[in-house]
C-alpha cells in the first residue's frame, strides 16, 4: 500500500515537471519570433523618425513689485516707427573708372622720333607733350594747304567768274584736312607764319592722369589703329562688390555705401551704387555691383581689396528693440509693460533685423512699452505663473470622506507677512481663518508651504519650505519661515480640523532680496 502511494506521488511529480518544462519551452518560442521578425524586417532605408517637439511653454501675465523690478534690473523701451536702412556687408576690389580712361592714337601713320613720357604709371597733365612724330602724309597735307593759301591770295582779285570762289573752296578744304589730322589752330597759325611744313609734330596728352599702358618706342613706325598710351584719371574710381543674388533685389542705383580698407583703418570712404551688373556668377551665385566714388589724394589704388557696407533705404518701419525679443523655440515673444510692474506676454511676428531692432510684422503697435532687460527672469516667472494657474485643486473634503460626513463648511484664509512683501531670509507669517458664517475658525491645524521650481539653466534646484503655524486665538495663526531666495513663490495654505482638510488655497507671492 505504501509502494502504491509512493508510485502515485512520483507520477504526479513527473507530470508537474513535464508541464513546467513545456510552458518554459513555449514561452521561449514565443519570444524568438519577435527577435527574428526584427531581423527579417529591418528598418526601411531612407526612413528617418521625425522627433515630436514638445509643446511650447505656456506664459501668463505677471506682476512685479518695485523692489523686485529693481533687484533683477528691469528696464523698458518703446515700439516706434523709424527710417531704417537694409545693410549688406561684403567685399570688393578697386578698379579704374572706365569712363575716365583715355587712349592715345594717331590719325595718320608715321615714325616716332622723341618720346617724352617713357614709363608706365607716370603722371601727365593735359596738354603735356608725349612724343614727336614725322609723317609724310601730314607733311603733304601741310604743303597742299600752303599752296592753296598762295593760290587764294593770287586769285583773290581775279575778274573771271568762279575763280575766286574756287580758290577759297580749295583753301577751306585743305584747312579742314589739317584739322582732321588733329592739328590745332595754333599749329596752323605757326604753319602759316613760317610758310614751311612742320616735319616734327608734337603729340600732347588729351587728359590728365596716370599712364597705365605704354606701347610707343623711339624710332617706331606707328599706324592709326595702334594704341600708343592708356591714360587713367584716378581721381574717381570704381569698386566692384560681390553680393548674393537674394540680396540684389534690395539694391538700386543711387544707394549709399561705405568703404573701408586695412591700409587706412581709421578712414571711411563713401560711395554710391552706380550699376548692378546683369549677370550672376554661376559658381558663386553672386552678382557684381559697381560702386563709384571719389578718390581724394589717390588713396585707393586699382586692385586693392576693400570691405563694403551697402545701405539700402527701406523707409519708415515699425521697430521693436532687439533686446526685448525672447526666442522661445520657433516663436518670438515680447513682454508688454502695462505699468505698475504688470507685464503681459505677447507672441509676435518679426521681419528682418537692423541696427535699431527687429521690423514688426504682426503683434505690436507704435507706442507699446516692452521689457528690454531681465527678460529671461520675467519669462521664467511667467511660465511659473502659468503652471500654477493651470492647477485646479480639488474642493475641500472631496471624495468618499466628504460624502459620508455631509457638506463641508466654506472656509476662507487671509495671509499676511512681515515684512510685506516677504524677503529673502526670515519672515513672520500670519493666517486668519474665517468660516462661512463670518466667524473666526479656531482649533485648526494650519500649514503654509512655499515652493519654487528649479531653473537648471541657471544652476538652481527647486526650493520647498514649510511652516507649521500656531493658534493665536480668534482664528489667527502665526509662525516664522525662512526663504532661501527672492522671486516668485507658489504658496499653499492648508487648514485641517477634526482630521479633515477644510481649506486648501494656492496662490503666487513675490519675495524681494534677489537670487
Amino acid at each position: 500500500m505504501n509502494y502504491r502511494k509512493l508510485f502515485i506521488v512520483a507520477v504526479v511529480l513527473n507530470l508537474a515537471m513535464v508541464t513546467a518544462a513545456y510552458w518554459f519551452w513555449r514561452s521561449s518560442r514565443s519570444e524568438k519570433p519577435a527577435a527574428g521578425a526584427a531581423a527579417e524586417h529591418p528598418p526601411m532605408e531612407g526612413f528617418n523618425p521625425v522627433p515630436v517637439e514638445a509643446p511650447p511653454a505656456k506664459l501668463a501675465p505677471i506682476e512685479l513689485s518695485p523692489e523686485r523690478m529693481q533687484s533683477i534690473g528691469v528696464s523698458t523701451g518703446r515700439v516706434e516707427y523709424k527710417a531704417i536702412d537694409s545693410e549688406i556687408r561684403t567685399t570688393g576690389t578697386v578698379d579704374m573708372d572706365e569712363w575716365r580712361v583715355a587712349y592715345v592714337q594717331t590719325r595718320y601713320p608715321g615714325w616716332v622720333k622723341d618720346v617724352f613720357v617713357n614709363a608706365s604709371y607716370q603722371f601727365v597733365k593735359k596738354g603735356e607733350p608725349l612724343f614727336t612724330i614725322y609723317s609724310p602724309e601730314l607733311v603733304a597735307s601741310e604743303q597742299e594747304y600752303l599752296l592753296a593759301k598762295t593760290n587764294a591770295g593770287r586769285l583773290g582779285q581775279s575778274s573771271i567768274a568762279g575763280v575766286t570762289s574756287g580758290a577759297d573752296t580749295l583753301l577751306r578744304s585743305a584747312r579742314e584736312r589739317l584739322l582732321q589730322w588733329n592739328l590745332s589752330e595754333p599749329d596752323i597759325a605757326k604753319l602759316e607764319a613760317s610758310g614751311k611744313p612742320l616735319t616734327d609734330f608734337g603729340f600732347a596728352s588729351p587728359v590728365s592722369g596716370y599712364v597705365v599702358e605704354r606701347m610707343v618706342l623711339p624710332n617706331a613706325y606707328v599706324q592709326p589703329e595702334m594704341r600708343l598710351y592708356s591714360i587713367a584719371d584716378l581721381s574717381s574710381v570704381w569698386v566692384n562688390a560681390q553680393v548674393f543674388q537674394q540680396d540684389a533685389g534690395r539694391l538700386k542705383p543711387g544707394d549709399s555705401a561705405e568703404i573701408t580698407v586695412d591700409t587706412y583703418p581709421s578712414r571711411v570712404f563713401h560711395a554710391r551704387v552706380e550699376q548692378l551688373i546683369p549677370q550672376v556668377d554661376p559658381a558663386t551665385r553672386t552678382l557684381r555691383v559697381r560702386l563709384a566714388m571719389p578718390n581724394p589724394g589717390l588713396a585707393l589704388k586699382p586692385g586693392m581689396f576693400v570691405n563694403v557696407r551697402l545701405r539700402a533705404p527701406r523707409g519708415r518701419q515699425l521697430l521693436v528693440p532687439a533686446s526685448a525679443v525672447v526666442q522661445a523655440g520657433n516663436r518670438q515673444v515680447v513682454f508688454l509693460s502695462r505699468g505698475q510692474g504688470s507685464f503681459e506676454p505677447r507672441e509676435v511676428q518679426l521681419g528682418a533685423r537692423t541696427e535699431e531692432g527687429f521690423v514688426v510684422i504682426k503683434g505690436l503697435r507704435a507706442g507699446d512699452a516692452v521689457s528690454t532687460s531681465a527678460n529671461f527672469l520675467i519669462d521664467s516667472e511667467s511660465q511659473l505663473q502659468a503652471a500654477a494657474g493651470a492647477y485646479t485643486p480639488p474642493p475641500p473634503g472631496a471624495g468618499a470622506a466628504a460624502a459620508m460626513n455631509g457638506p463641508e463648511q466654506q472656509v476662507s484664509a487671509e495671509l499676511t507677512t512681515g515684512p510685506s512683501p516677504p524677503h529673502k531670509g526670515k519672515n513672520r507669517l500670519q493666517v486668519k481663518l474665517t468660516a462661512s458664517d463670518s466667524k473666526p475658525l479656531s482649533g485648526a491645524k494650519v500649514t503654509v508651504r512655499f515652493f519654487m521650481a528649479g531653473m537648471p539653466e541657471m544652476g538652481m534646484a527647486e526650493m520647498n519650505v514649510t511652516a507649521q503655524l500656531s493658534d493665536q486665538g480668534n482664528g489667527v495663526y502665526a509662525g516664522e519661515l525662512e526663504l532661501g531666495s527672492g522671486g516668485t513663490w507658489q504658496v499653499t495654505v492648508i487648514a485641517e480640523q477634526g482630521g479633515k482638510t477644510v481649506l486648501t488655497k494656492r496662490f503666487n507671492l513675490s519675495a524681494t532680496g534677489g537670487m
